[in-house]
């Protein structure tokens, strides 16, 4: 893949008179297109492993990863690699669209389907045709119109929304997501079918605390691209600066290291490019989280205890907490919750389902 290509010739520091090298590395990105895919760390050749794969197929992909990570960067490499790479990439972000809305952008409407509709409009599957739909936030898909997606990759077709011609549909399907769809399966928040139907090749793409390797290259990039836009002389960023980066935690991702660079480079007055990072803020996050875990923890063992650690049944802990016996069950393998742990339980009745040791 290109991305591979051009990060093998980026610097792994950021050059002190960095000129030539910056724009040679901005000529290399701009043409791949692909701005998350710098790098050269085993996370990302992973990912760029997986894009050369399923590119040459017409299978759906299902982009799993935190806000921020690239994963439209990586639908778009796949389609750019692909046999449909003559034919349109239309990228439709479902959490952005009014749910009263989204069944006529997705499929589109005849004139007079309701109020409004003045003239036939073509959705974005009908825009896409011959190429690939990127679908970003699949998980905030509303609950009714699940089955009408689930219908249209079974059949490939579809109807427009007031019509009642069926319309034959040759659209690869690549979907995003930055929730955990399997646990949303079970909570039967997204129809368990249709992820089947989604999940057929995943790609997990990571955060980027889990790449740091990649934070010098990342930086060449952006902070080359930054002074290009603001009209400034290119930047050296010492050594010092660039194991700052990386000790950060990065909670919004390679967004996130862009907007910082944006920052110092709008206040920079010349000499080392200097980083202001809120250095308590990954502690802060992880304190929140522990503490979430504490009360969901003391929440569980409290219901426990009120149903003898009887997990199954109608009268069992799952029940009472408004989960599957098996959801339960791998959240007491996650906090720690076992019964020899609380020696002061009262005695299980016998011949009942307990919870997993």
């Amino acid at each position: 893949m290109e991305a591979t290509l051009f990060a093998r010739d980026i610097p792994t520091t950021i050059p002190t008179q960095p000129a030539h090298q910056l724009t040679l590395v901005e000529d290399r990105v701009s043409r791949a297109g692909c701005d998350a895919l710098i790098g050269r760390s085993r996370a990302l050749r992973q990912v760029v492993e997986r894009i050369g794969l399923v590119a040459r197929t017409d299978s759906t992909v299902l982009i799993q990863g935190e806000t921020g990570t690239g994963k439209e960067l990586i639908a778009r490499a796949i389609h750019e690699q692909s046999a449909r790479r003559g034919a349109p990439f239309v990228a439709l972000n479902v959490a952005a669209i009014p749910a009263s809305l989204l069944e006529s952008e997705i499929f589109g409407h005849e004139k007079g389907a309701f109020s409004g509709a003045l003239a036939r409009r073509v959705g974005r599957f009908e825009e896409a045709e011959g190429g690939t739909i990127f679908l970003d936030e699949i998980g905030e898909l509303p609950p009714d119109q699940q089955p009408k997606l689930l219908r249209l990759l079974q059949e490939r077709e579809l109807q427009r929304l007031g019509g009642s011609k069926t319309i034959g549909c040759d659209v690869r399907v690549v979907a995003a997501s930055n929730r955990d769809l399997r646990a949303m399966a079970e909570t039967r928040e997204f129809r368990a079918d249709l992820l089947y139907r989604l999940d057929v090749f995943p790609i997990h793409s990571p955060p980027l605390r889990a790449r740091s390797e990649d934070i010098p290259l990342l930086v060449t990039h952006f902070t080359a691209r930054l002074a290009r836009r603001l009209g400034q002389p290119p930047v050296a960023v010492s050594a010092a600066t660039l194991a700052k980066l990386a000790r950060y935690s990065w909670p919004g991702n390679i967004r996130e290291l862009q907007n910082v660079l944006e920052r110092a480079m709008i206040v920079w007055k010349g000499g080392e490019l200097e980083v202001e990072l809120d250095e308590p803020q990954p502690a802060k996050r992880e304190a929140k989280v522990d503490e979430l875990s504490a009360v969901t923890r003391a929440h569980i063992l409290r219901v426990l205890d009120d149903c003898h650690w009887v997990i199954a049944g109608p009268y069992g802990a799952a029940a009472r907490l408004g989960v599957k016996r098996t959801t339960l069950n791998a959240r007491l393998r996650k906090l720690g919750i076992v019964r020899e742990a609380c020696a002061a339980r009262r005695a299980n009745p016998g011949g009942e389902l307990r919870a997993e040791r």
